[in-house]
């Protein structure tokens, strides 16, 4: 387990070198100087120099990749080019809106899909096993974008059941629950069908097991069978992945949040893209990236726990 701990972490930050080294060379693969962009064509040279300056371009690009590193191994992510706070306390505003989220959209979608993925279980092989399959991968293929944006026309601007763009006030959950299920919705709605696509899978393999062909010896309802004890063990494969579908939630995100003018990580990262903010790019791509490795290392290290036939992949 230790071997395999080592090289799991290890691969983690090699992936998080990777991305570091990539924003890098995709600041400096972007035509034309980041100052001038930022500053407009109307900018003086002296105002172009000093701005250099404050993001740190005027130095060799080699010393400019050892600074990044160095500062952010001690959490020292840099600072904004415009309001001079650092990046780091601005992240820490607006990711927890971003992770309220995660959360309320993985929740349900976790909720709603094993329910759906048991009901074509127990009616398996039926047109409602059929008509569930057919809406699971309806699901999987819209965009989150797209739900978003016919959810807020539906129901914030038409039926006017829901409030179309904030986070809630401050202060208030009532509010803040409300404003949360619009974006939620649209971004959890996907992962309902990838969820209930697994569940299936993973049930019809568990019902033939001995266990299960006992239980229905006894007599139990075949509900009870699918929910008490094939459920318990049919739900590990699903677990598995909530790692990685949290992560996939979260890079998700920033284009709902967009959509519904919602303060969080991706308000931050567009308000800093428009202004060619490169340091809050930067420091907010590289927070969120080691945030997704760290749930999903810890997740891979609980399954190889679990299951010890997932540590034979990395022997050798």
């Amino acid at each position: 387990m230790l071997n395999y701990a080592i090289k799991r972490i290890g691969l983690a930050f090699a992936i998080l070198i990777t991305v570091m080294l990539a924003m890098y060379a995709m600041v400096f693969l972007v035509p034309g100087d980041p100052a001038s962009l930022a500053l407009g064509p109307r900018a003086t040279p002296e105002l172009k120099e000093i701005l250099r300056e404050r993001m740190g371009l005027d130095q060799p690009v080699l010393t400019q990749i050892w600074n990044f590193f160095r500062n952010a191994a001690t959490g020292d992510l840099g600072y904004d080019v415009w309001s001079k706070r650092p990046v780091f306390d601005q992240i820490l505003e607006f990711f927890p809106s971003t992770l309220f989220l995660g959360v309320v959209a993985l929740g349900w979608a976790l909720i709603l899909g094993i329910l759906l993925g048991c009901a074509a279980v127990v009616w398996r092989g039926t047109v409602t096993d059929k008509l569930l399959g057919i809406l699971s991968v309806s699901l999987i293929s819209i965009p989150s974008f797209v739900v978003a944006i016919y959810a807020l026309l539906i129901f914030a601007v038409w039926l006017r059941w829901l409030p179309a763009i904030g986070g809630g006030e401050a202060g208030d959950i009532g509010s803040q629950l409300r404003a949360v299920i619009l974006p939620a919705f649209a971004l959890g709605i996907g992962w309902v069908g990838y969820i209930a696509r697994l569940v299936r899978a993973s049930m019809l393999e568990v019902m033939g097991e001995n266990h299960i062909r006992t239980a229905r010896a006894f007599g139990l309802p075949e509900g009870r069978i699918v929910f008490r004890y094939a459920l318990r063990i049919a739900i590990i494969p699903t677990v598995a992945i909530l790692a990685v579908g949290f992560g996939s939630i979260l890079s998700s995100a920033v284009f709902v949040e967009t959509v519904f003018s919602r303060p969080g990580i991706g308000t931050l990262i567009t308000a800093a893209v428009e202004k060619r903010n490169y340091p809050v790019v930067m420091g907010t791509v590289l927070f969120m990236t080691a945030f997704y490795l760290i749930v999903v290392t810890a997740a891979d290290l609980l399954i190889a726990r679990l299951d010890p036939r997932v540590r034979d992949v990395y022997r050798g």
